[in-house]
């Protein structure tokens, strides 16, 4: 199949690229490496540097290829930026997705659209633990607000077009290939400055919990529906998966995880400010996930961090 990757010379997005390749697909990559990476790239895709803000480099991309999947991982991804620039963030979520849904319906080739979206922050502050698929949509970000706007025009392009769609809410995504500059996760930034042998700066007490779920995981949800969602005609409910591990872990436990498979435990963290308006637990449930696409997360979390700090390992700081 012809498929379409945004984003995918990041961390996520390059993995589902080779996932696609791996299947034997025809994929071609639209990044503009504002946040991913030449290095992630796969050799055998087709890599196009550009913005899905360029409406007409889109629709010229949709006609010439044909894409019958896109897997859509472009996104402007840093919460904090959200809420400086809503406007920003936005133009760059919301009407960057618009012109690939339009790309799509006007060229009527696409059988798929796949969505990369997220748990914690379309659901805000929980109000039960863990959050399923039913739990209120509260976002209090406008990143969180984006994302859940995008799920519902999902929604109308299916209803109206005729579009099939997933939408996949990831919790906190981890291992080889995150960058630990921007908008990255503990896992990464915590990494990096062990190996280097600089000091971790844990926000707060470091009790707050995420969601810790491997970026192997994530890649095997997508190929899942692939095959389980083809041609069902799924109802909302069956389209959009909460993809987690259903555990909480706090930032405290993370570091001495990590500190042990970088230093044998010798490096000592720092406690800095609490983050104004940080959220203080976020853990999702995955049984939907289980129940129709029979996926499950299959990584240790142990194991998942040792495959992460053996990719930082392996590169030249």
């Amino acid at each position: 199949m012809k498929v379409l990757v945004t984003g995918g010379a990041g961390f996520i997005g390059s993995h589902i690229a080779d996932a696609f390749i791996a299947r034997g697909d025809a994929v071609v990559v639209l990044d503009n490496l504002s946040a991913g990476s030449i290095q992630n790239l796969n050799p055998n895709a087709e890599f196009i540097e550009g913005d899905i803000t360029d409406a007409a480099l889109v629709r010229r991309l949709f006609r010439e290829h044909r894409f019958e999947i896109v897997n859509h991982h472009a996104a402007q991804l840093d919460i904090r930026k959200s809420v400086a620039d809503p406007v920003f963030d936005a133009q760059q979520n919301i009407l960057g997705t618009l012109n690939l849904l339009e790309a799509a319906r006007e060229t009527g080739s696409t059988e798929r659209f796949m969505f990369a979206s997220t748990g914690g922050a379309v659901y805000g502050e929980q109000e039960y633990f863990p959050a399923d698929e039913k739990h209120p949509t509260q976002p209090i970000a406008p990143y969180g607000v984006a994302k859940r706007s995008i799920e519902l025009y999902l929604h109308y392009y299916k209803e109206v077009h005729g579009m099939d769609y997933v939408a996949f809410r990831y919790t906190n995504v981890y291992g080889p290939r995150q960058s630990p500059h921007g908008e990255a996760g503990v896992v990464a930034i915590f990494t990096e400055k062990l190996l280097k042998g600089e000091t971790a700066i844990i926000n707060g007490d470091g009790k707050q919990t995420r969601d810790y779920v491997y970026v192997g995981d994530v890649v095997r949800a997508h190929m899942l529906s692939l095959e389980k969602l083809k041609g069902s005609g799924a109802d909302d409910r069956s389209s959009i998966f909460n993809i987690s591990t259903a555990k909480e872990t706090d930032v405290n436990e993370i570091f001495e995880i990590l500190s042990t498979l970088t230093t044998n435990g010798t490096a000592k963290p720092q406690h800095g400010p609490a983050k104004a308006g940080e959220q203080q637990r976020s853990v999702c449930s995955y049984d939907l996930a289980k129940q129709v696409l029979g996926w499950q997360p299959e990584m240790p979390l142990i194991e998942g961090l040792s495959e992460t700090v053996e990719f930082f390992k392996r590169k030249t700081f």
